[in-house]
């Protein structure tokens, strides 16, 4: 059997993080949607369990709970999980890259099925650099506006109304029934950014995401870059090509990039030897499987340890999700 090359080892590995962690989701949300047919309804059976990982798409409930955190020294007590999640993604995104969203969101997984399916479709587009940039801005531009509304705006009394309304209570079952029922507009937006998906490489990631915005900027202080010697580089572009990020890395000495996503599948697509490096602050190289095994490691190390320490399970009765899941189309948001 032919051996696998190192570029088919990166893109392996990376392909299989991102598979399991995107099952993981599934199963999640296959749970979590058992749990609101049992809270929702009048059976008398005993209630399946409410997996606590579905708190990973309340973002903005975890950045509120993350200044709630800082202002009280209080940890969530509704979602629990969802701000650890938060804040492992956050130390990834400031020492390791923006290694969550290359190696670990399930939403860079489908976008990048979406990009894959499109190619070979033939349908993906190459958006022109004074349409790209604009673009760019925009998930910026919605981490501002949540930054001062969240950040800026509230004060500990109103993040604390906030935390223990029945709103946050329920606002996992509010994201499900968003899904499960849009509206015309929300439905007709989501399928139409599901389509150009396959046609635009990587849209939510590159253009929308907010987070992956914040991670962005903090990536830019992480002590791993990718470094190119100018002396030894032919001006292949084989790396551009790959770059889910389509960052112009043969005109960089050190790519130090918000939209980097430490993927690394840069590195062995590269003909010259160590032409493209994994380097720490001195110009120290380092093995390019090193980012990822402390990635994935950091991110479960967050995750035991909120499972030690009781930051991870909510203490909620059950019955009290169900009370309230039933009065969901009547409650607002504060």
């Amino acid at each position: 059997m032919k051996p696998s090359s190192p570029a088919n080892t990166i893109a392996r590995l990376r392909l299989t993080s991102q598979s399991v962690f995107a099952l993981f989701c599934l199963v999640v949300g296959w749970q979590f949607y058992q749990f609101y047919l049992w809270a929702t309804s009048a059976s008398d059976r005993v209630a399946p369990m409410r997996p606590p990982a579905v708190e990973a798409f309340l973002p903005l409930g975890a950045l509120v709970s993350l200044k709630r955190l800082v202002l009280s020294g209080e940890y969530d007590a509704i979602h629990p999980a969802g701000l650890t999640i938060f804040l492992a993604a956050l130390f990834l995104g400031f020492f390791l890259r923006k290694g969550f969203c290359g190696w670990i969101c399930p939403v860079g997984f489908a976008s990048n099925l979406a990009e894959k399916i499109g190619r070979k479709m033939r349908v993906l587009v190459t958006i022109p650099f004074w349409l790209d940039l604009p673009l760019l801005s925009l998930k910026y531009l919605l981490l501002a506006v949540f930054c001062w509304l969240i950040l800026w705006k509230m004060n500990l009394k109103e993040l604390s109304a906030f935390h223990f309304s029945s709103y946050n209570l329920i606002s996992d079952a509010k994201m499900l029934h968003f899904f499960l029922a849009p509206s015309l507009l929300a439905g007709s937006i989501m399928l139409v950014l599901i389509a150009l998906s396959f046609v635009v490489r990587n849209l939510w990631c590159r253009y929308l995401c907010p987070y992956g915005g914040l991670l962005g900027l903090l990536a830019i202080f992480s002590p791993f870059q990718v470094r190119r010697d100018p002396q030894l580089c032919i001006d292949c572009k084989r790396c551009e090509t790959v770059c889910p990020a389509d960052i112009k890395i043969t005109t960089r000495q050190t790519v130090r990039n918000c939209e980097c996503i430490g993927c690394l599948e840069c590195l062995p697509v590269c003909p010259q030897k160590e032409c493209l490096t994994l380097s720490l602050p001195g110009k120290t190289a380092a093995p390019p499987l090193l980012l990822p095994m402390l990635i994935i490691g950091f991110f479960l190390l967050f995750w035991l340890v909120a499972r030690l320490s009781g930051h991870w399970q909510n203490q909620i009765p059950t019955e009290a999700f169900r009370h309230y899941y039933q009065e969901i189309q009547s409650i607002g948001h504060p």
